[in-house]
């Protein structure tokens, strides 16, 4: 069974005062290691995420790091909203490498909040994390939690994204229009993964197919980490699940925040046989756990 240890017992990245757009929160971060360093785009917050405190903006940072644990950040925004449909900032990158290429390709949800649903999947491209273009909206659709698939499937691109509850996958040959959408994995009844299910960061290879992380949520608005096994050749099916989650909220700085209880990760890097997972934690701060990739394997397997 997989259950991630945490690497520190406090945040490793928290908001910063002096930086007004980062000054309430950090969380909810994509990550990869490219050229031997590992680098985290994360969401930052210049209030707190919750309209209650006033209109927040997101907007999103860049930190690296040689360990995976001790991170640098970069002091301004290395991406921002642009246009109305960002007007309320940029939220939740999950970025691939997709068959090993050297363009990284950025999904993130674009919040307009002009009325409601007004979410939508976007999508960038860069090629050293820091410079950026954008693709516009790929789903036009209220619609988030979304990654490229980081190979080809039939010679075509795939992309996970949420059509409430469920984790759905959809295809493309030009990165543009999307179809042949497929429910991949159901919320589960009267569990911790009841309510909605979404992907953490996009999956990895294992010996035995491709490991995805992702999270759930129960009837009490608690956000939990949880992972399944897809087949190596159709990631459309789902041949292992774990029953119980593999990260929940425990430390202070998890339940209590802007979001109480929650781990939420849009992000995981494997590295000398590790896989270190970042997380937001109550949507405040970011934290990391890790587990050796030899760990994910069917119980039956084992």
């Amino acid at each position: 069974m997989v259950q991630l240890e945490r690497l520190s017992g406090q945040p490793i990245l928290r908001p910063l005062p002096e930086h007004g757009w980062e000054r309430s929160a950090v969380f909810n971060c994509a990550a990869i290691r490219a050229d031997g360093v590992f680098h985290l785009i994360y969401r930052a917050c210049d209030l707190p995420s919750h309209d209650r405190f006033g209109e927040y903006v997101s907007s999103m940072g860049h930190a690296v790091s040689l360990d995976g644990v001790s991170f640098v950040r970069h002091d301004r925004p290395v991406f921002a909203g642009e246009g109305e449909q960002e007007r309320r900032g940029v939220e939740d990158p999950r970025i691939v490498q997709v068959n090993g290429e050297a363009e990284f390709y950025m999904m993130y949800t674009a919040y307009g909040a002009r009325f409601d649903g007004d979410h939508r999947i976007s999508m960038a491209s860069s090629k050293d994390l820091v410079n950026w273009s954008r693709h516009g909206v790929a789903l036009d659709e209220p619609n988030k939690d979304a990654s490229l698939f980081p190979a080809k499937i039939g010679g075509r691109y795939a992309m996970f994204h949420r059509r409430w509850p469920h984790i759905w996958m959809a295809f493309s040959d030009d990165l543009v229009n999307w179809t042949d959408h497929t429910i991949v994995m159901r919320t589960v009844p009267n569990s911790w993964e009841s309510e909605r299910i979404g992907i953490a960061g996009p999956p990895f290879r294992t010996a035995d197919g491709w490991a995805l992380i992702y999270h759930g949520v129960d009837a009490s608005n608690a956000y939990r980490l949880g992972w399944a096994l897809l087949d190596p050749a159709d990631p459309t099916k789902v041949v292992y699940r774990q029953n119980e989650p593999i990260l929940q909220p425990e430390l202070e700085w998890e339940r209590v925040g802007w979001v109480p209880n929650v781990v939420f990760s849009c992000g995981q890097v494997v590295s000398d046989g590790i896989v270190y997972v970042y997380y937001g934690a109550a949507d405040t701060s970011i934290g990391v756990a890790a587990a050796g990739l030899a760990d994910f394997v069917p119980r039956s397997v084992k």
